[in-house]
């Protein structure tokens, strides 16, 4: 059994959502449905975006006591952050996705 850790894992999962990002922007037919596309995209982008930036402050979070610690709660965590960043990114975020709408759109007019 091969052990992932964290880092690759999100590293893996950052790919992932570029390709999607990507493929959803290329098949995307109407013009609607690239903007729709293309806003989802900048909103994932946030959401990781968010994600790495929270995963150093849990990381300072001591895990001392009967119930903390080990494999799982670093698995937990990083699951907790992905989620994290992905509600801050859906409530408005920090304005990285309207930034990065507005680049995607430029790129597809191209």
């Amino acid at each position: 059994m091969q052990v992932v850790s964290v880092d690759t894992a999100q590293a893996q999962a950052i790919d992932a959502q570029i390709g999607a990002a990507k493929a959803g922007l290329q098949n995307a037919g109407s013009s609607d449905a690239t903007k729709r596309a293309a806003r989802e995209a900048a909103e994932q982008f946030e959401a990781v975006f968010i994600a790495q930036m929270l995963g150093p402050m849990f990381e300072t979070i001591p895990t001392d006591g009967p119930m903390g610690g080990g494999h799982a709660e670093g698995m937990y965590r990083s699951m907790f952050v992905t989620e994290a960043g992905k509600a801050i990114a859906k409530q408005g975020g920090i304005g990285i996705a309207d930034q990065v709408y507005r680049e995607l759109l430029k790129m597809q007019e191209v």
